[in-house]
């Protein structure tokens, strides 16, 4: 008797955690009775259901990133390898509506929007600006025809990303050329720049010193020469050495000094 209840613990413990599905976070779970879908979202923890009648479809409510290897047409008819980075997520409420209408395998139509949506974007665009600065103007423009198009099935594009681009060989090679160019035009605009201000500088220099040399030969009066010699005269004279001097009365000329 006993191992027949051990068997049926053992068959009724296989049946409970068989009929439980564990829900994690970051996904929702939605109960699918005889094919038809509940309209009810279960989130992170534990769900019974009957396995016989019923299965759970999961979905992640995490941002969930998608990665795309494509050839992006340009502007002038190139076609620019690139690897790109879909950030998408789902809205939770919005789960049975996108697994009834799309199934499990949204994969599939994000990556085809994608594919449409970048292929318009890219075509108005020169395969140098995927390269530059407007890379970041053609991300945001592809993420905003998406969502145009999946946010009303419940799926939200948060970003795309350019991460590679490959430019034909010629085409990197002339852009290096011009961006070379470009930073040399810059240095030799700078220098210049500096040689202007340095002449500017000297031209302000030689005014100060005219002006200077200008004020003082105005301020050199007769008056203020007599004074000039007068204490030129008396530091002479506080001097212990003895000088031979000449002078017109006005002006001293110190000719030789003799050490006492």
């Amino acid at each position: 008797m006993s191992e027949v209840n051990k068997f049926l613990g053992i068959l009724l413990g296989g049946v409970f955690l068989s009929s439980c599905a564990i829900i994690r976070p970051g996904e929702v779970g939605v109960k699918q009775r005889f094919g038809k879908l509940s309209e009810e979202v279960y989130s992170q923890g534990a769900i019974a259901y009957n396995p016989f009648t019923t299965i759970i479809i999961k979905a992640p409510t995490r941002t969930v990133n998608m990665e795309v290897n494509l050839n992006l047409p340009s502007k002038e008819g190139l076609n620019i390898n690139s690897g790109i980075s879909i950030l998408y997520r789902i809205d939770e409420v919005r789960v049975p509506m996108l697994i009834q209408q799309l199934g499990n395998n949204y994969e599939t139509i994000i990556s085809s929007v994608f594919r449409s949506a970048s292929a318009d974007i890219c075509a108005q665009y020169m395969a140098k600006d995927m390269h530059s600065g407007k890379r970041g103007e053609i991300e945001l423009a592809i993420a905003q025809v998406m969502n145009e198009q999946l946010t009303n099935r419940g799926i939200e594009i948060e970003a795309v990303l350019l991460k590679t681009i490959q430019l034909p060989p010629g085409l990197y090679n002339s852009i290096e050329s011009r961006l070379e160019a470009e930073q040399e035009v810059m240095r030799m605009t700078f220098l210049l720049e500096q040689e202007r201000l340095e002449a500017e500088r000297k031209v302000i220099q030689a005014k100060g010193q005219r002006d200077a040399q200008m004020i003082l030969s105005e301020g050199l009066t007769n008056e203020i020469l007599e004074l000039r010699s007068i204490e030129a005269f008396l530091k002479l004279a506080e001097s212990n050495n003895g000088k031979v001097i000449i002078t017109n009365g006005k002006t001293p000329f110190l000719i030789e000094g003799v050490g006492q």
